[in-house]
């Protein structure tokens, strides 16, 4: 192998699509809700008693999930409630005397206790697990130039509703691509910290990090399987970038795919056995599958949509959502086994939540790229607008 490592300032467009912008990542005072909605399919439902913090955190934690805020008396189902210190609350449903449940959440902040209760009723009533406790990891522009003219990027963490939001890399570098391990508080990303495009793992208990895929050429798209145990990422230490397996820790590296072409953006199927990616090999980018054990690529049919890219499988195995990278950047979903994809939303770089109902997604472009949900059974979205900056490449713990 080669000891001289070229100098690669942009990475390979398919395996991360960078962005330019013109203002840092920060908090900002939480807007309006912005939904773009189509209300069918929606379950109305009515909130009383709860000071503003607690009622809007509800609110928006519920529509994201398909509920619509309803005015007293027309709810399916109604929520009374108050905060005195502690949020307590009793679930009703219309025309039944009995509550469905009612109940006192302590510990935190009322914010995190608004998550709670919310979780619960969507628990309740839908049977989904709910997804207000969790996080996302991001990209984000930090708005300065580094010493080739290259924009500047820093991962961050969040609250899934954009809350609490903090910086994992503070490198003044380009970091990107950005995957969570299942079940730890750590994130896999790419950046170019020592100058070229490498793999790195980062505690965030600790902020301890390693390199743990710096080849020749590109290291790049980490994605974690479901038990944790391996990475599939992208690397062209042997001529096109092409997809690799290895353990968590980069090592026991072995290659998967060699074809003509490049491939980009791994995911895993739930069970671990299967990995989609991107591919050019037959000319467009399109979804192709492999064994995880290795064996022969197959396309994977999606209805005459070309120029598919960013494949990610839903925690439930039904369902793959993906970016139509061409024109007017859309999120299409198409079943695991291949079949017709459906447009959903205008936007890119979706991540699927645990519970294979909600995506996150970037939409827009610079300066105002925006992280924003997809519900997709109503098709409702809703921008994460506490979240400021031009972001992309969300991830959702999983």
């Amino acid at each position: 192998m080669s000891l001289v490592r070229p100098r690669c300032w942009l990475l390979v467009s398919l395996a991360v699509l960078w962005t330019a912008a013109v203002a840092p990542a920060a908090l900002v005072a939480e807007d309006a809700i912005v939904i773009e909605a189509k209300t069918q399919g929606t379950i109305p439902i009515h909130l009383t008693g709860f000071p503003p913090e607690v009622e809007n955190t509800l609110t928006f934690d519920l529509t994201v999930v398909g509920f619509e805020i309803a005015p007293a008396g027309k709810g399916q189902y109604e929520v009374r409630g108050g905060a005195d210190p502690d949020v307590k609350a009793v679930l009703l449903e219309a025309g039944l005397n009995q509550p469905r449940f009612s109940r006192v959440y302590s510990g935190g902040n009322l914010r995190t206790q608004a998550h709670a209760l919310s979780d619960d009723i969507v628990k309740e009533i839908t049977k989904l697990p709910g997804i207000a406790r969790t996080r996302i990891a991001y990209r984000c522009i930090s708005g300065q130039r580094g010493s080739h003219n290259e924009l500047l990027s820093e991962i961050y963490v969040a609250d899934y509703d954009g809350a609490n939001a903090l910086p994992i890399t503070q490198d003044h570098s380009v970091a990107a691509a950005p995957a969570w391990v299942p079940g730890r508080l750590q994130i896999l990303y790419t950046s170019y910290l020592s100058g070229y495009p490498d793999i790195y793992s980062q505690d965030l208990t600790t902020s301890a990090r390693l390199s743990i895929a710096h080849f020749n050429g590109l290291n790049t798209s980490a994605a974690v399987s479901p038990d944790g145990s391996r990475i599939a990422m992208i690397l062209s230490r042997t001529g096109n970038p092409s997809l690799w397996v290895a353990n968590l820790d980069g090592s026991n590296p072995h290659q998967l795919t060699k074809s003509s072409g490049y491939e980009a953006s791994p995911c895993w199927s739930p069970d671990g056995r299967t990995i989609c990616f991107t591919s050019t090999a037959e000319g467009k980018a399109a979804l192709f599958t492999i064994p995880a054990s290795g064996g022969t690529m197959s396309k994977l049919k999606t209805g005459g949509i070309l120029n598919c890219t960013e494949p990610d499988w839903s925690p439930d195995g039904k369902f793959i959502a993906f970016t139509r990278a061409s024109g007017e950047f859309k999120i299409y979903i198409v079943p695991a086994g291949g079949g017709t994809a459906e447009e959903y939303a205008a936007g890119e770089d979706p991540s699927w939540a645990p519970n294979s109902r909600t995506i996150i997604f970037t939409r827009g472009r610079d300066p105002s790229r925006r992280l924003s949900l997809l519900d997709v059974p109503t098709r409702r979205v809703k921008d994460v607008s506490r979240i400021s900056g031009s972001c992309s490449q969300p991830s959702w713990t999983k």
